[in-house]
C-alpha cells in the first residue's frame, strides 16, 4: 500500500496543493479545472471588505446572515462554523452524554468520518445503517443523526427521511441532519422539502458545496437549540471568523439552481462517452463517479496496490497531466476515495465534455502503466 494511515493522506494532500500551487504560478488559474463540486469561492465588494474586523464584521454580517440563511436553510436561527465537521462535533457535545446511543440513517455507508469519530470523543455508542429496516432507536439514545446526501452524492428517500424523524420525535429525541450537499442537492435537483421543514431539530450545510462559498459550515434549526450548541462552539473556537461569514452571506445570495440543473442534464452526454470505454462508471445527481473498488475491477493487470491507492494515483495523474482537480488527490484524511466529475462547478461549465472524457482515458491508461512500479506510483502522489 502507499496511503497508510491518516498522516500519509495529509501528506498526500498537501503535495497536490503544491501541483495546484505550481500549475496557477506557471500557466494561470485557467489551466485548472475543479470538478470537485467543493469548489466555493469569496466573493465580496471593497466596501464589505472593509468591515472585516474582528467585532465590527460579526455585527454586520451575521445579523445579515441571519435572513438569507433561514430562507436557505429554514429553521429559527442560523449558526455560522468554520467547518460542517465543527457544528457536527458541537452538536454531539452539546446534545450526547456518555455512554448513550446515537443512532444514523443514510442512503449509503460510510458516514462522514467526523460523525463516529465526535461520538467516540464524548464516549457515547454510535450505530449507523443504510438499510431502514435496520433502523431502531434504542434506549438511551440521546440523538437521532440523518444524512440527507452523502459524500458521493447518494441521496436520501424522502419518505424514509420523514418516518425517522417521525420515530425519534415519538420518543423526544432531536434529530439533526447532516445535509453538507443536501441542503441543495435535494431541494434542488429531487425537490425535497429543506430539513428543518421536515421536522428536523438541527441541520447542518457545507457552504462551499454545489455552491460558490467558502469552507465552512452553516447550522439551523430550532433557536432554543442553536443557542446551546453555540455555546459549545465558541467555547471551543469552532465558530466562523467575519470573512468566511462575509462570503457564506454572498455565497447563498449567488447561488444559482439553474448550474443544478444544467449539471443534472450534462451528466447524461459525460456518461455516455465514458461507458464506451468503462464498465464502471455512475452518474450522481450531477456528474458521474468511479468508487475505488469499481476502479480496480476495471483493471486486468497483477498489482499489490489497494483499490484507495489506484484512485489516489489516478487523481494525481489527472491532476498534474491535465489540471482536474478532483477529491481523492485534495480530500482531507477520511474523506471518500471515489473519483467524482462533478459538472456543476463554474469550471465544468467551460469543459468540452468530449476533451474531458478523453482526458479521463488517457489518464486511466497512464495508470495502467505504472500500477507495477510501486516507487513509480510514490512518487506519483508524494513528490511534487
Amino acid at each position: 500500500m502507499i496511503v497508510n494511515s491518516s498522516l500519509d493522506e495529509v501528506k498526500k494532500r498537501e503535495n497536490a496543493l503544491s501541483i495546484i500551487k505550481n500549475i496557477v504560478e506557471t500557466k494561470g488559474r485557467d489551466s485548472l479545472f475543479d470538478l470537485t463540486g467543493l469548489s466555493g469561492g469569496f466573493i465580496a465588494n471593497p466596501s464589505e471588505l472593509s468591515l472585516l474586523e474582528t467585532y465590527v464584521g460579526p455585527a454586520i454580517f451575521e445579523e445579515a446572515l441571519q435572513e438569507v440563511g433561514i430562507e436557505h436553510m429554514g429553521g429559527e436561527k442560523v449558526l455560522p462554523l468554520n467547518r460542517t465537521s465543527s457544528g457536527i462535533l458541537a452538536t454531539i457535545l452539546t446534545l450526547v452524554k456518555k455512554d448513550s446511543n446515537v443512532v444514523h440513517y443514510l442512503a449509503e455507508l460510510p458516514a462522514h468520518p467526523s460523525i463516529p469519530r465526535s461520538c467516540k470523543l464524548v464516549g457515547a455508542k454510535y450505530f449507523e445503517t443504510d438499510v431502514f429496516d435496520e433502523f431502531s432507536i434504542p434506549e438511551n439514545t440521546s440523538l437521532v443523526i440523518v444524512t440527507g446526501s452523502t459524500m458521493d452524492h447518494k441521496v436520501i428517500d424522502e419518505d424514509e427521511f420523514r418516518k425517522v424523524i417521525e420515530m425519534a420525535h415519538e420518543k423526544d429525541i432531536p434529530v439533526m441532519v447532516d445535509d453538507a450537499s443536501g441542503a441543495r442537492l435535494r431541494t434542488v435537483v429531487f425537490n425535497q422539502p429543506k430539513a428543518c421543514d421536515l421536522g428536523a431539530d438541527i441541520a447542518i450545510t457545507s457552504t462551499d458545496k454545489l455552491m460558490p462559498g467558502p469552507r465552512g459550515g452553516l447550522m439551523a434549526g430550532r433557536k432554543e437549540l442553536i443557542d446551546e450548541i453555540k455555546v459549545k462552539v465558541n467555547q471551543f473556537g469552532l465558530e466562523a471568523q467575519p470573512p468566511a461569514v462575509l462570503a457564506m452571506l454572498n455565497g447563498i445570495k449567488n447561488f444559482n439552481e439553474e448550474n443544478l440543473i444544467n449539471s443534472f442534464d450534462r451528466k447524461d452526454q459525460l456518461f455516455e462517452l465514458l461507458c464506451k470505454q468503462f464498465n464502471n462508471f455512475e452518474k450522481t445527481p450531477t456528474g458521474v463517479m468511479i468508487s475505488a473498488e469499481d476502479l480496480a475491477d476495471e483493471i486486468e493487470i497483477s498489482h499489490n496496490l489497494s483499490d484507495n491507492d489506484l484512485a489516489f494515483i489516478l487523481a494525481f495523474i489527472l491532476l498534474k497531466d491535465y489540471g482536474i482537480i478532483t477529491i481523492p488527490a485534495v480530500g482531507m484524511p477520511g474523506a471518500s476515495a471515489t473519483i467524482r466529475f462533478d459538472l456543476s462547478t463554474s469550471d465544468a461549465f467551460n469543459f468540452d465534455l468530449i476533451d474531458l472524457s478523453k482526458k479521463i482515458e488517457a489518464s486511466f491508461e497512464k495508470l495502467l502503466d505504472v500500477i507495477t512500479n510501486e516507487e513509480k506510483c510514490r512518487e506519483i502522489v508524494f513528490s511534487f
